[in-house]
């Protein structure tokens, strides 16, 4: 905490001043409505200053926890980033809550595209959640 804060000062505004506020607020445990808040306002500025479909991508995440699950959806398909396994993957998360049938292909194409086998391996034991859930 003390160097993430040392991070964050100085007289010109970086991305890694936003970064680094982004990554204080995350190593707060409890998910709270003025964490999530202030990540959303830290990657809404990182936008401006810096845009990448990364950023825009993780700024969806919160807008989930911040506003709805289903309005991050609208913003995050917006940024079409057919190409990404963390794209589908966010998009499954979103979904799964109240839409098992399309959170399954998210998930399942995101698990076509991924590299990694770590990767896969959170995708895949997420493709079995919902599996349960329709299949207790």
């Amino acid at each position: 905490m003390y160097f993430l804060s040392q991070s964050s000062t100085g007289s010109t505004l970086s991305k890694y001043h936003l970064e680094a506020g982004i990554a204080y607020w995350h190593t707060i445990k409890e998910d709270t409505t003025e964490k999530w808040q202030h990540i959303l306002e830290l990657y809404n500025n990182l936008i401006i200053l810096e845009y990448s479909p990364i950023v825009a991508l993780n700024r969806t995440y919160a807008l989930s926890k911040v506003k709805s699950k289903k309005e991050a959806i609208v913003e995050a398909e917006k940024l079409n980033l057919t190409d990404n396994h963390f794209y589908y993957s966010l998009l499954g998360n979103l979904y799964a809550d109240f839409d098992t049938k399309k959170a399954l292909k998210q998930f399942e194409t995101a698990l076509e595209l991924a590299r990694t086998t770590a990767d896969q391996n959170v995708i895949s034991k997420n493709i079995e959640k919902l599996n349960l859930k329709n299949n207790p």
